[in-house]
């Protein structure tokens, strides 16, 4: 077996193992069944995943855990125990300890008090928040990445899918910037239908081979707001940028995508400190 075809078997192996990854979410991790998906043994394969991933299944799991606990206490009506024993925890007690250590308080807490809440209306109606918006002009971008269909909240494993593929094929570079781009509004499409695709920027150089696919972003002026905190919480930036920001702004939407680039590591930094540019096309 040469070189490139071991790197491909990798490739594969990656793709199933974080696929059953996150369609598995509620169970408990099982070392040696996802040595049989990646058709190694377990002491290998961890080994083998963390150095292309930069974490160990374990830290995947309780990260992926955990924010989309966090997207269920912001966007639902489920109780925290309900959301405890759905992200696979024993009890409610071990839950609030781990998530109050990544989100910096108890998920009862976050709910009342998260960095949500900024974006909660005052009594007239208003969104009391306020950001930083910046007006700039960019260069079109080109795109490689992989499509994701779902809830915007799962495209952490298109990322993965995206990351490991480059990793292998050794087509990563530092100066790549990673770019979400999100093609359906969540508030009328089904979660189960939502269109979005997992993507670094490149120069062109980086062959389309499945599962990759190119995408390109128009070049213009963006507002570009700059959010500080958890994923869970972007979905109220977008609704302050188009209710509050853009009427009092004076300018109009241009007929291009909308997109966000992330400034830091999921797994490297807490919820708290997610840096994200959301770039909005003006005219």
């Amino acid at each position: 077996m040469n070189g490139a075809t071991a790197w491909t078997l990798y490739e594969a192996r990656l793709r199933r193992v974080s696929a059953h990854i996150h369609n598995h979410l509620d169970e408990e991790l099982d070392m040696d069944k996802l040595g049989e998906i990646a058709c190694m043994s377990s002491y290998h394969w961890h080994r083998v995943y963390r150095a292309i991933h930069g974490e160990t299944l374990a830290a995947t799991v309780k990260r992926l855990r955990l924010q989309r606990a966090a997207g269920d206490i912001v966007g639902t009506h489920l109780s925290v125990g309900e959301i405890a024993k759905r992200s696979g925890y024993p009890n409610l007690q071990s839950f609030n300890r781990i998530f109050k250590s990544v989100y910096g308080m108890p998920p009862a807490q976050y709910r009342k008090k998260g960095s949500h809440t900024a974006f909660e209306p005052s009594p007239n109606g208003k969104i009391a928040a306020m950001f930083d918006v910046t007006l700039r002009k960019i260069e079109l971008i080109q795109l490689i990445g992989v499509p994701h269909l779902g809830s915007y909240m799962q495209i952490g494993q298109a990322f993965e899918t995206l990351f490991g593929t480059l990793h292998v094929r050794g087509l990563a570079r530092p100066t790549m910037r990673m770019i979400g781009v999100y093609f359906d509004d969540p508030d009328i499409v089904p979660a189960e239908k939502l269109r979005s695709i997992a993507c670094v920027s490149t120069d062109g150089d980086v062959a389309a081979a499945p599962p990759l696919q190119a995408q390109m972003l128009d070049g213009g002026e963006y507002a570009v707001l700059r959010h500080k905190g958890p994923y869970a919480d972007m979905h109220k930036a977008y609704q302050w940028l188009y209710a509050e920001w853009l009427p009092a702004s004076g300018r109009q939407l241009r007929d291009s995508l909308m997109f966000e680039e992330y400034l830091n590591n999921p797994r490297e930094v807490p919820p708290t400190e997610l840096l994200t540019d959301i770039y909005m096309p003006l005219d």
